[in-house]
């Protein structure tokens, strides 16, 4: 192929190598260096929050807040009716986070009571399936505006997609699945 006017000659970048090389040197220029106290302060956040450093430092990076809040949802903690204890291990995993804890009840459940017995500073009823994205939006913005919450500061705790929409819709930081944060797996219904 000949090169045409204002080509520099230099390499082709329909080669596959080419672009992932571009691409490397672009991601590696972006990220920040930060000093190793920084990483270990942050380290220990996550161990605090109860987060892999990973998720923690993926989602500071995402959206450049630390996360102060966690809303778990009734899927997540395993309690599908009410009166239902909470599934294995979450009253000491929930006692042992730094984050505040919010819970985000399924359809069903007395939300007062169950936030109550996880230590909740709040509860926000989760849409029905089949709510608008608007509706959500709004029911959750409204949430976060009475708790005095910034949606990036909130992390997500549940199980379904539908939690996952709900996190979407509401503009929090991310999301993660009970059974990762717990560490084993509940079946949601």
């Amino acid at each position: 192929m000949m090169a045409g006017i204002g080509h520099n000659n230099g390499p082709q970048i329909e080669g596959a190598g080419w672009r992932a090389h571009c691409w490397r040197q672009a991601r590696a220029a972006l990220l920040p260096v930060l000093p190793v106290e920084v990483v270990r302060l942050r380290v220990r956040r996550a161990q605090a929050l109860g987060l892999e450093y990973k998720t923690y430092a993926g989602i500071r990076a995402t959206t450049g807040r630390d996360l102060i809040a966690f809303l778990f949802s009734s899927n997540a903690l395993g309690v599908f009716r009410d009166g239902a204890p909470l599934a294995a291990g979450r009253p000491d995993r929930l006692a042992a986070s730094a984050a505040d804890l919010h819970l985000a009840s399924g359809p069903g459940l007395n939300p007062a009571v169950l936030a109550q017995r996880i230590g909740a500073i709040s509860a926000l009823e989760m849409p029905g399936f089949g709510t608008s994205w608007s509706v959500m939006r709004r029911d959750v913005k409204d949430w976060l505006r009475g708790q005095g919450l910034s949606g990036d500061a909130v992390l997500m705790i549940g199980e379904t997609a539908h939690e996952q929409e709900l996190m979407a819709a509401g503009g929090l930081a991310g999301f993660v699945s009970g059974a990762r944060y717990f560490g084993d797996s509940v079946r949601a219904l």
